[in-house]
């Protein structure tokens, strides 16, 4: 699974980046975590307001830092069944 973070390593983006760390690594998955801190590569993924989460290329979640709870949800929807 490859985790990406999408900011410009702003608090809240930081945060983003540790709160997805530890609900990873809690459900014990194998993930590839990227903090994408380029504009033209964030503009890419159509967002245009930080932080952003893309789980496996795809944006889940844009412009706010969700409890570990959420994440893990978002995480566990995402894996391959």
């Amino acid at each position: 699974m490859k985790i990406e973070i999408l900011g410009t390593g702003c608090a809240k983006c930081n945060l983003l980046e540790a709160t997805a760390r530890k609900a990873a690594d809690k459900l014990g998955v194998q993930y590839e975590l990227v903090h994408v801190k380029d504009l033209g590569k964030i503009a890419a993924y159509g967002v245009m307001m930080t932080p952003a989460l893309a789980i496996d290329g795809s944006v889940k979640l844009v412009g706010k830092v969700p409890s570990e709870a959420e994440l893990t949800t978002l995480l566990t929807s995402a894996m391959p069944r």
